[in-house]
């Protein structure tokens, strides 16, 4: 399975995802630049973590509008599954792949740590390699994590199933603790906590890996 890793201006966790991929998972990956129009075959697309175009106006509404962007929206709309880390969740909710939004921490401090979570939905194409209520720990690194919804789509989320991941100890004050979720179709999911810094026992936690192995069915 191809993995495709989109780079936009001000990524800084494209190349971890790509280590993740190739290296420890041991499954073919490429870089696609923002300005790309084409996925290069890819079977799953990666919007990793950073600060694309430096954050301005909003985290994600500048690299929404990416033209690769524009392929994207189209390979997951056709069903293809993408996977937002961090800055990349907030990417999908600026495109409108999934609902809501990340708003400014509650702490107003940028937040770097390991956290606890539940799996709270092990059934998700990106989650079926974990049990059902299982702890694992991967950390979170930003300043924007506060999953926010109004209460209809809230009641949508939770009614349908589709937060896969919750926090056990909130970093950063999301609604109902949310720290990933999945779109209604099941095949685009975004998360604030970083997997792929957690996919080697090396980095203090391998709890991540299983959810790129998720993706290989």
């Amino acid at each position: 399975m191809k993995f495709g890793i989109v780079v936009f201006p001000g990524s800084n966790c494209d190349h971890d995802a790509y280590h993740a991929v190739k290296e420890v998972l041991g499954e073919p990956a490429e870089l696609l630049w923002h300005k790309d129009r084409d996925l290069k075959g890819a079977d799953v697309v990666v919007l990793p973590g950073g600060f694309s175009y430096g954050d301005y106006l909003r985290c994600g509404a500048i690299a929404r509008f990416s033209p690769v962007m524009d392929e994207v929206i189209s390979f997951a709309r056709g069903g293809g599954k993408v996977l937002g880390i961090c800055n990349g969740f907030q990417v999908l909710t600026e495109a409108g792949l999934l609902p809501g939004a990340l708003l400014q921490n509650a702490s107003r401090k940028f937040v770097c740590r390991d956290v606890p979570l539940e799996v709270v939905n092990a059934s998700t194409a990106f989650t079926r390699r974990y049990r059902p209520g299982e702890h694992i720990r991967i950390p979170v690194a930003h300043g924007d994590g506060n999953y926010f919804i109004d209460e209809e789509g809230l009641k949508r989320l939770e009614g349908e199933g589709r937060v896969a991941l919750r926090y056990l100890e909130n970093p950063n004050g999301a609604l109902r603790d949310i720290a990933g979720i999945v779109n209604e179709a099941g095949n685009v999911m975004g998360l604030m906590p970083h997997p792929e810094r957690a996919s080697e026992k090396l980095l203090g936690s391998a709890d991540g890996l299983r959810l790129f192995q998720s993706l290989l069915g």
